[in-house]
Parts: structure tokens; sequence; C-alpha cells
């Protein structure tokens, strides 16, 4: 019996006119996502992408096998001290979602976590299950989850759609009653006054764009009270409570300019001052210290350099500087952490991120710490006590599990707290090695390869990712799901190309806006590359990448074809011009800065267009493609690869599958709950192994 024909989608032209160029989109009407025939049409692909792939069940089934098998189902993570309560997370085998605890501490010079256990800590208290909240819900994710000064009341938000809204709820502890306080269509996060009886939160507009702080007053009847506003479209707006608890700060901030308000923590009804007003392509974040006994304002700017400065200052007089640390060409400084004895510094040398300690002294001496492991991703773990007499820190690698320890900077003495427990694996088997491609413009690509030992010296089946926007990193991490790729002989390799932060500012600068496309051909630069040194081939070459990383791999599929077997675009943002042409749409206003303005310039309209992957799909044979989107994305909607699927069946000329898996109820980052992730992952990577040619 033969399975369900693939949907042809309907041509309904549609004109477009800017800059004297038109364009008719014969796929448009995807965009109304609520119309009955797009939901039909979505369906009817996911019918028959699903009947397509059947023949990858049984490798599915292994691959979940496989992540269930080396994950440690039943865990928690590693307590961590606020006030008078260990803070932590558990899981429980067969249950799809987190929950949420705390237990007391018995003395209040207890700085040592407990013993890590498979039991609930003694007189634990359970703050938020997410089991118990997902009860008739597809989907659910949480936004916020934060306890009160005083430990009595819980502030946590949830999203039962995918859309990223919130609803915040108000829920007693101790007894577990939902207090009346109630705010729908929330942004991520919830800040409590010290007095415990106010509640900040965040509201966006409706091109989705966080534009406003609230003060809620616990069980008031009053309207709650808008404290902070954003008119400029192209910014955001953030609230938090800084570490020493001293400061309520809001940051403002779009892709090239920020500015901060401060207020007393303990006037949660004052008005919040401001520290240093906008300056256009300017950039600052603060954060609050003691520095040799008196109160200062760090602030990490870009005033003198484009990989940024550390700078203090008074905090009655935040324009008088005090440099600490220049810039410098060759370092990207990325944040500060202050505690009430040191310093945490983290920046990037080399293309990956480091970390120096220093004591919080007038003029302090930053020292780097070794990890003792080179291609790694490090920083401060969880320290949300100022006082704490300890500093932990975490860590992992492409072959490393996550990694917890404590450091007395006393005495310099390491004490891992926990090494995430992975069944079955063994390090020594795997490999990862720094490469450096030289792109066709003469810059040096940083490549990560990792891989088992023994997978040989010629070409091998290989998955090549990337992103590349936004100045976002991808630093080492680990993935239990990827060794179901390594173990069948799979190496993954990762493009680090100019859009992403890996090197410096500059690296960011130079693929974006009028360059963004040096970030499609790095990426093809490096797939030659492992081509050309015989550690791949094209009939076994696969590229992924998602969201921003799927316009990537969208603008490959039309510059080399030929270089891959196969493509996963995960909830791609594949047609962008159209998006960025549109200021209602979400996040578009904002996103100027990172893509350029078409509506106003026509230089970056006809450099925009040609680049569009959706633009430029053209009679010739793409390869493989695997495009999965979700119904309630928000960030990317999926429209986008909808149409890009579309327009990719009428023209390739390969007669390779092109495939569209749409999630019915889910967001940007796809299903919610880990086993509906595994099964999520097991699915693409089946598919990504019968590319390679290891369906096995």
């Amino acid at each position: 019996m033969s399975g369900p024909l693939q949907p042809v989608a309907q041509k309904v032209p549609s004109e477009r006119t800017f800059h004297g160029d038109t364009v008719v989109d014969d796929y448009a009407w995807l965009a109304d996502i609520k119309n009955d025939e797009v939901l039909d049409y979505l369906r009817a692909q996911n019918a028959f992408t699903e009947a397509a792939t059947a023949g990858h069940e049984p490798l599915r089934e292994a691959i979940f096998g496989e992540i269930k098998a080396h994950t440690q189902e039943t865990d928690m993570s590693v307590p961590q001290r606020r006030r008078d309560h260990w803070y932590y997370a558990r899981t429980v085998e067969g249950k799809q979602y987190g929950i949420h605890c705390r237990a007391p501490i018995s003395a209040a010079d207890d700085w040592t976590p407990p013993v890590l256990s498979d039991e609930p800590l003694p007189g634990e208290q359970v703050l938020l299950d997410l089991n118990e909240e997902a009860e008739g819900h597809e989907y659910i994710a949480v936004g916020a989850a934060s306890v009160s000064p005083d430990g009595t009341l819980l502030a946590f938000s949830l999203d039962t759609d995918g859309d990223e809204r919130f609803t915040l709820r108000v829920r007693n502890i101790e007894t577990g009653e939902l207090l009346p306080d109630t705010v729908e269509n929330v942004f991520y996060g919830a800040t409590w006054a010290l007095d415990g009886r106010h509640l900040f939160y965040t509201t966006v507009d409706d091109a989705w764009r966080a534009d406003t702080i609230w003060r809620h007053e616990i069980g008031s009847a009053a309207e709650d009270v808008q404290v902070f506003h954003e008119e400029d479209q192209r910014f955001g707006v953030g609230i938090g409570l800084t570490r020493s608890e001293k400061y309520l700060m809001i940051a403002a901030s779009s892709t090239l300019s920020s500015e901060t308000w401060v207020l007393d923590a303990t006037d949660a009804t004052g008005e919040f001052r401001l520290l240093r007003p906008r300056e256009e392509d300017v950039e600052y974040s603060v954060e609050h210290a003691v520095l040799g006994g008196e109160d200062r304002f760090l602030f990490l700017h870009n005033r003198t350099g484009i990989n940024f400065e550390l700078a203090s200052a008074p905090v009655d007089a935040p324009d008088e500087w005090t440099v600490l640390i220049p810039h410098r060409d060759d370092v990207r400084l990325e944040y500060v952490d202050a505690y009430a004895r040191r310093l945490a510094l983290g920046y990037r040398r080399g293309g990956l991120p480091r970390l120096a300690l220093a004591d919080a002294t007038a003029d302090p001496e930053f020292v780097e710490w070794d990890p003792g492991e080179e291609l790694v991703n490090l920083g401060p773990a969880a320290n949300p006590e100022w006082d704490a007499p300890r500093l932990r820190l975490a860590y992992e690698s492409f072959v490393t599990p996550g990694t917890v320890l404590e450091l007395d900077p006393e005495t310099g003495e390491q004490t891992v707290l926990k090494r995430a427990n992975v069944p079955g694996y063994d390090a020594a088997l795997y490999t990862a090695e720094r490469l450096w491609v030289t792109a066709r413009d003469g810059a040096q690509i940083p490549v990560s390869v990792v891989c088992r030992k023994d997978v040989g010296d010629g070409p091998v089946p290989t998955l090549l990712y990337g992103y590349g926007s936004y100045e976002a990193t991808l630093d080492p991490w680990f993935s239990v799901a990827r060794l179901s790729l390594m173990d069948r002989g799979v190496a993954f390799v990762v493009a680090h190309v100019r859009g992403g932060g890996e090197m410096g500012r500059a690296w960011y600068d130079h693929g974006k806006q009028l360059e963004k496309t040096n970030t499609f051909t790095d990426f093809v630069d490096v797939a030659q590359h492992l081509v050309d040194t015989g550690r791949a081939e094209p009939r076994r070459l696969v590229a992924m990448g998602g969201s921003a990383g799927g316009l990537l791999v969208g603008a490959v599929a039309n510059l080399a074809p030929e270089l891959f077997s196969g493509i996963v675009a995960d909830v791609p943002f594949v047609d962008p011009l159209t998006s960025i042409l549109d200021p209602s749409l979400p996040l578009t206003v904002g996103e100027w800065d990172e893509w350029g303005n078409p509506l106003e310039n026509a230089e970056v309209y006809r450099y925009m267009r040609d680049y569009s992957p959706y633009e430029n799909v053209a009679a010739k044979p793409y390869p493989a493609i695997l495009a999965t989107t979700s119904l309630n994305d928000t960030r990317v909607l999926p429209t986008e690869p909808a149409k890009w699927v579309a327009k990719l069946l009428d023209h390739s000329t390969s007669g390779e599958q092109i495939l569209l898996k749409t999630e019915m109820v889910a967001g940007h980052a796809g299903v919610s709950g880990r086993y509906a992730k595994w099964r999520e992952t097991a699915f693409e990577y089946a598919w990504v192994l019968d590319r390679l040619g290891v369906a096995q």
C-alpha cells in the first residue's frame, strides 16, 4: 500500500514593490497560519514526512534508547545556598519535567552542599513541579521561578502554548495556596523588591518587544504601576536585582546601544535614576561591587574600543570612570561578576572563552583560571549569595560532561561538587581538536572537530554545524545525544563562522549587515576544506543549523548544493527579506541593526535579496532537505520554512526528498518535556544518519 503523496502548495501570486523592484511571491498565502487551508497543508506535509521516514523508525527507537541509557534519569542539581535554604532541581525517572525544590540549612555557617542523592533532601519543600503543572497541556515552559526575600512566596510564570507569553502567579510556599495575584501575557523574569511586597515584571508590545516594566503589589486591588516604558522600537528592556541586593537595575538595550537605570533596593516605590544616557554605537553593562571597601559600579563598555574595556566609578558619581582593564585588540571582554570579596571576569582570546579571578581590592589583579583542558567552555556557576566564602565555577567540553566545582580563593583548593553522570560513557574513546581554515578572503576560521578516536583517517561521515549571527558563540558543549552519531563513526564539526562572536567583536561586525555573506561563504569554505583534505566527501556530508543558523544552511543550499548529501534546517530564518521589510512582525525593528533596514536603504534591500534563501531558490539539484518548525514560534514564524519548502519542491531538479515537519503545539525551542525532546532529536539524527549512509 503506497503512502500519501507529498502536498503541492497552490500558487497564489502576490506582488510587492520596494525601491523599484517588484517581486511576485507565489506562496505568501501561507503566512496566514490561522487559515484552515494553511493548517491542512501543514498537517498534510507532516503526514507525508512521517510516511517518507517510516523506514527510520527502528533507528529512531535505537537512538532514543541510547540517549535514555546514557542519561541518569533520576538526578539532582548541586544545591545552592540562598539565605537559610538549599535550592535545587530534581528529575525523576519516567517524568518529563524537572521539580524545583528547597530544603532547610541546618546551621548558619554551613556552606557545604548536602551529599547528592536519588532521594529528596530532609525537610524538602517542592516549589514547582512542572509535571503537575503540565497536566492537561501538550506543552509547558517556565518563564520565571523567584522566591521572595523572606522565603514565603514563589512568583512563577508558565507558557502552555510555546509562544513565549507567560501567565504570572504567586504561591504561598508553606501552604501551597495560589494567591489571587495573576498577570497574563508577561515576558520572561520576575524580580522581587526587598520588602517582599512588590514584584517587578516585564511585558511586550504587539511586535513582541519587551518594552515596559511594571510594579505589582502583592494582594493589592490597585492597578499595577508602570515604572519604565521604552519608546524606541529598537530597544528592549529588562529588570534585575544586583547580587549584593543593594540595587534594582533596569537595562534598556538595542544591538548597538544601551543604558542602565538604578534604584535603591530598599525603596521599591522610588524613582529609578539614569546612570549614563545612551549613545549611538556605545554599549555598556553595569555591576555593583565593593572595591577596597568602597561602593562602586563596574562598567563594561565599548566607548574606547570594539572589544570593550572595564572601568569602575563611585555609585554617586557614575561618570568618573577609573580604568581597571583597558581595551585590547586580541581580547574581547564579555562580562564581570562581583561578589563580596572577589570578582570574576569572562573574556575571549584565541576563539575560546576564558575566566579570570581577582580579589575585590581598589586595584584588582586578575589571574586566569586554568580548568586543565584547552577546548572548554567555562564560567561562574550559580553563586546567588553575595558573601559566600567559596566561588562556584562550571565547565564542560566536547568530551567532558558538565562539571561544577568550588574554589577556595584563600587556599586555591578546588573541590569537584558534581560531574554529570553519563552511564556507559568513556571519555578516553573520544577526541576534540581545533582546526583553522583559510577563507576565500584570507580570514582564518576556527573549526572544532569531535569524534571517536578510532574513526580512521579517510573520509568519514560528517555533520557540519553552524550559526553565525548576533555575536553568538558556539563554545564547546557536551551532548549525550551526539554520542549516537559518533558511536556510528560520524565526525561532528562546528564551523565558527563570521557573524558569531568567537574571535571578538570584529568577527561579528564582518558577518552582519552588508558583510553578511561572509557567514555563508565561510561555511562553504570550511566544507570545501574538509573535502579537499580528505576528511569528508560530499556524498556523506550533512549541514545543520537552526534559527539564524537555518538562514545560514538555507543560503548554503543555494551557494553550494553539490557539497552536501543533506541539510537540516531547524526553525529556519529563510525568508529574511520579507520579514525585515515588515515592521509589524515580531522583532523586526530591533533586527535592523543586525541585518540593515531594507525599507529605507535600497543597497540593503538589494544585498538581502541577493542572499535570501527563499528569494534565490532556483532550478538546481538541491540535496535532501529536512526543515522543521513550530506553529506557535514567535521568533521565526512557521510561514518561512513552509514557503521555502514549497518553492524548493517546485524548483529542485535532483529528485531528492524535501521534507517539512511542523510541531503543532510548540514554539521556537521545539517540544517541551525531556522524553519528547529526545524523540525529536532521534527523528532528526536518524534522518541525518540515513543521508550519511550510516543508517544502522
